[in-house]
C-alpha cells in the first residue's frame, strides 16, 4: 500500500495527527486520544502504518509480561510529495478530500464531547471566504499561508499549549470566464 492509500483513510490520518510534533505514543495512548475508534480498528490501522513505513517503533519495554511499543511518526513519509500528487486521479482526490473532511468532523465531535469544552474561550473558528484570485494571487496566498504555518509546525507540547487542528482548504469553485 502506497503513501496515498495509507494516508487516505480517516482513522490513519487521525493517528498521524496524534503523533505529529515528535510524540512517542503507545496504542493505548493513541486510543485515549482517538477514543471513538475501537481498539481492534486502532491496532489494525497502526499495523498498516507501521508496515507502510509511516510509523516506526521508537521504544519497546516489557510491561506485565507483554511488550509495550511506543510509536513515532516518520515525518518524511507522512505526506504526499508534489510528484506523487501529480499522479493522483480525480477519484483519488475525491477520496482524499472525503478522508480529510471525515477527520475534521470526527476531531470536532471529539472536541465538543470533552468535559468543560468552551468554543468561545478556545477561539474555535470555521469560517469560509469566497475570494477572487488570479493564478499569481493563488501562489502568493499559498506562500503567505506557508510562511505563517511552517514555523509553528515545530512547536512541541508545553503546559501553556493546546493542540489545535489547522486545515487550510483551497480550491476554485468556478472556472475563470476565459476558460469556457
Amino acid at each position: 500500500m502506497g503513501p496515498l492509500e495509507l494516508l487516505g483513510h480517516p482513522v490513519r490520518l487521525r493517528i498521524v495527527h496524534a503523533l505529529r510534533g515528535g510524540r512517542l505514543l503507545t496504542t493505548a495512548e493513541l486510543g485515549e486520544r482517538i477514543a471513538d475508534v475501537s481498539k481492534a480498528t486502532l491496532y489494525r490501522h497502526v499495523d498498516l502504518l507501521l508496515d507502510g513505513g509511516i510509523l516506526e517503533v521508537a521504544e519497546e519495554r516489557r510491561v506485565r509480561g507483554a511488550t509495550e511499543r511506543r510509536y513515532r511518526l516518520r515525518a518524511d513519509r507522512a505526506s504526499i510529495t508534489p510528484e506523487q500528487a501529480a499522479q493522483v486521479s480525480l477519484e483519488d482526490h475525491r477520496q482524499g478530500f472525503v478522508a480529510a473532511a471525515a477527520v475534521l468532523i470526527a476531531e470536532f465531535n471529539a472536541y465538543l464531547d470533552r468535559q468543560g469544552v468552551d468554543p468561545v474561550r478556545d477561539l474555535v473558528g470555521y469560517r469560509q471566504h469566497a475570494v477572487w484570485l488570479s493564478p499569481d494571487e493563488v501562489l502568493q496566498l499559498i506562500a503567505g499561508m506557508r510562511a505563517a504555518i511552517l514555523p509553528i509546525l515545530v512547536n512541541e507540547a508545553a503546559p501553556d499549549r493546546a493542540r489545535y487542528l489547522l486545515s487550510p482548504i483551497l480550491f476554485p469553485v468556478e472556472e475563470p470566464p476565459g476558460d469556457e
